[in-house]
């Protein structure tokens, strides 16, 4: 099962709106087959293994990081292609809270005499997929906001210079979050103070980039903005409140498609009716405290930097004071990496 979440892992950046999925086949302690999901659309892990194998699997244990689709879609259902290999036992890690299978796999799987069995490796498995899982149980993107401070918690000079608290290292570790992020989203402040790209750079031929989303509730987001630039495959969504026609007829020719939402719970329902997964945030203190606030985000990507700039400097976030400590919002560590010079935190919301 390690093996089969190695492979899944290749689909980090490619799989969306999919899982990320790996499976390998087992007959008498040797591996026979393995494969992964590489893109929507493309086979399933199950079936790139079965197409792999040398020989037939028959009477193999496929263990596979999620559970065997059930249904006709783009492609068919895993459960028969199994069965019809004459495996004899399937391993999974973690169900498919996806409504067309959610159960259904395993229950076809029984029904044709294979032994199943569920759980290996399942907390390694659900974070893989965390934002597939959260979409598919709650209907909106797993949001995790990238930010990045001093140790004295400040995110740039007084006079908005941030360029650059962090060093190249970090900045590049930066692209890997956006590469299997489905959609970064950002704030026009952050738009114009930066103009930004949003894009995974280098740019390699077969890179899907992400989406690129901007709140803009006036509309002021320039049509020469570079978050344009490259921008074709996946597009710029901005939602707005502005309802001025030559404004939104500038921007859509730039590709842009402008939708009269603002509501942060109403853009996250939006993206997740659009696919996708997993949503990395990088905005100014007044969105990140929003979101943060109105309990939009799941996990924090905090860069910090060994320097200091002071309290004349910019905080990190601009959220109300808590009235008390046992208040205070609280956040549970999931690793702590040192990247170059700087540390980058990853944190979950404790609800």
């Amino acid at each position: 099962m390690a093996r089969a979440l190695e492979l899944a892992a290749k689909g980090l950046a490619s799989a969306h709106p999919n899982p990320r999925v790996g499976c390998v086949f087992v007959r008498d302690g040797r591996v026979v087959a393995e494969g992964w999901h590489e893109r929507a659309g493309g086979p399933h892990a199950e079936a790139v293994a079965l197409a792999s194998a040398a020989d037939s699997v028959a009477g193999a244990t496929a263990y596979v990081t999620l559970e065997p689709c059930n249904h006709h879609g783009r492609t068919p259902p895993c459960s028969e292609a199994l069965i019809r290999a004459g495996v004899v036992r399937v391993v999974y890690a973690v169900g498919d809270p996806n409504p067309l299978v959610n159960g259904s796999g395993a229950r076809r799987l029984r029904e044709a005499g294979v032994q199943v069995e569920a759980g290996l490796l399942e907390a390694q498995a659900s974070d893989l997929n965390a934002g597939f899982i959260k979409r598919m149980r709650h209907g909106v993107p797993l949001v995790r906001l990238k930010l990045a401070m001093s140790l004295d918690g400040r995110t740039a000079l007084s006079d908005g210079r941030s360029q650059w608290i962090t060093g190249d290292a970090a900045r590049q570790d930066v692209q890997y979050w956006r590469s299997r992020s489905s959609a970064v989203l950002t704030g026009i402040g952050t738009l114009l103070a930066d103009d930004p790209r949003l894009s995974v750079r280098p740019a390699g031929e077969h890179l899907r980039q992400p989406l690129r989303v901007i709140l803009d509730r006036d509309l002021r987001t320039p049509p020469a903005a570079r978050v344009f630039e490259g921008a074709a495959a996946q597009g710029v969504w901005i939602f707005t409140a502005c309802t001025d026609k030559d404004r939104i007829a500038a921007l859509e020719a730039r590709g842009a498609r402008i939708e009269q939402v603002l509501e942060l719970a109403q853009v996250l329902t939006r993206l997740g009716k659009a696919g996708v997964n997993e949503l990395l945030v990088e905005a100014g203190a007044t969105l990140a405290g929003a979101l943060i606030e109105q309990h939009c985000v799941d996990e924090l990507l905090l860069y910090v930097a060994p320097v200091v700039l002071g309290d004349r400097a910019r905080g990190l976030l601009r959220l109300p004071e808590p009235q008390s400590l046992p208040q205070a919002r609280r956040f549970a560590m999931i690793e702590s990496v040192a990247v170059g010079a700087d540390q980058r935190l990853r944190l979950r919301v404790e609800h």
